[in-house]
């Protein structure tokens, strides 16, 4: 059987409020911990074929804008993004989730997540 696994930080609050509510609404699932365990390069290549560079790459966040100027530079495609994003893990957008249909989100959207859920 299938598994939704949600990849983030432990830290970042929303993954937290993501990890509760699959939580709450009874959906099994794994955590993946970036800091600990790295950035899966496969599952790294799939976010971004599934949703292109510029919306798995975080550049809203702190750790982007901790980034000096030549490493923001430095990233002009989906190659040099996901260097980027395997470097320095906490510039990708959180959480990401595969679910148990092989479909990917980027971020937390309740109504979305409770769509998914429901089928």
């Amino acid at each position: 059987m299938a598994t939704v696994t949600l990849f983030g930080i432990p830290n970042c609050d929303t993954v937290k409020r993501a990890r509760t509510w699959l939580t709450e609404q009874g959906v099994t699932h794994g955590f993946h911990d970036f800091k600990k365990a790295g950035v899966p390069a496969e599952h790294l290549a799939a976010w971004v074929a599934t949703h292109g560079w510029e919306v798995v790459l975080n550049r809203k966040g702190t750790a982007w804008r901790g980034l000096d100027d030549a490493a923001k530079a430095a990233v002009v495609d989906a190659y040099s993004a996901q260097a980027a994003m395997r470097a320095t893990p906490s510039v990708i957008k959180r959480p990401v989730v595969e679910w148990a249909d092989g479909s990917i989100t980027i971020g937390f959207d309740a109504d979305d997540w409770t769509r998914r859920t429901r089928t």
